[in-house]
């Protein structure tokens, strides 16, 4: 019998890469979208669910349950970026932020969970980022949310342990997707004292993302994974300088790796 997929944020980037190519290896998948409707081309089925709202949660769930009897495996994909001087963004947009990055993903496990563990088998895998391990200039919030949901998993996987069910991190770097587009950008004011540096390290961010790697490659790694019977805690997808930089982080003084990010972001 297949394995019964559930990916939030699977209409679009890295959901639908990673949906696209386990529906290629035999899984059945459900995708999710705040609006399915508009896509009608999905190679997989798409249902109604938005992170923030839990009663779309509990609706979502209810309905893979009823047709497919289980949930093996739940790819928590749905983000949102946010960019901005911390000073300047909207407290609304910051916790926004978090309901769809850290507090929606954690419905969504909760929702889960008893059904997983009726079955006494499941995998849970949060999509993070590499920008959780280290705070960046412009992107703290981002950073904030995605290291939150980092940290929960580690919490998570003890507390599940004597469930049979599984649960991992994998932190992608910079892929080509529609990311930027859709991320809260605190506007570059020209009053603001941070109107240059904001405003080139923004120029800098859209860069990475559209010279990014082919979500495909994430979609294959999240493939491999949900395959091995004992997944670690985390795993980092992306360039290597961009998985390196969690090294350096770990083993130079504090105040090095801040120059070198100084210098990354020419700040």
């Amino acid at each position: 019998m297949s394995k019964v997929v559930l990916i939030t944020g699977g209409s679009s980037g890295i959901g639908k890469s990673i949906g696209e190519f386990l529906t290629t290896k035999g899984y059945k998948v459900y995708g999710t979208s705040r609006n399915p409707d508009k896509y009608t081309n999905s190679k997989f089925q798409l249902i109604a669910l938005d992170v923030s709202k839990p009663d779309t949660i509990a609706k979502a769930v209810a309905f893979v349950v009823e047709r497919s009897g289980k949930i093996d495996v739940l790819i928590n994909n749905a983000g949102a970026g946010i960019t901005g001087p911390i000073e300047e963004i909207p407290d609304v947009e910051i916790k926004r932020n978090f309901e769809t990055n850290f507090f929606g993903p954690i419905n969504v496990i909760k929702a889960v969970l008893p059904h997983m563990r009726n079955q006494n088998t499941g995998m849970i895998v949060n999509v993070t980022s590499i920008a959780g391990y280290m705070g960046l200039p412009y992107r703290g919030i981002y950073s904030a949310s995605k290291g939150a949901l980092e940290l929960v998993t580690e919490a998570f996987r003890m507390e599940l342990k004597g469930f049979n069910i599984k649960m991992t991190n994998v932190a992608p770097g910079d892929f080509a997707t529609n990311i930027a587009a859709g991320r809260f950008h605190a506007p570059v004011l020209q009053e603001s004292p941070y109107k240059e540096p904001y405003g080139n390290t923004l120029k800098l961010m859209d860069a990475h993302v559209d010279e990014g790697k082919d979500p495909m490659l994430m979609a294959k790694a999240i493939h491999k994974i949900i395959e091995t019977p004992n997944p670690k805690i985390h795993y980092k997808v992306g360039e290597f300088m961009q998985k390196f930089s969690i090294v350096l982080k770990r083993i130079l003084p504090d105040k090095v790796y801040e120059k070198l990010l100084l210098n990354h972001y020419k700040l």
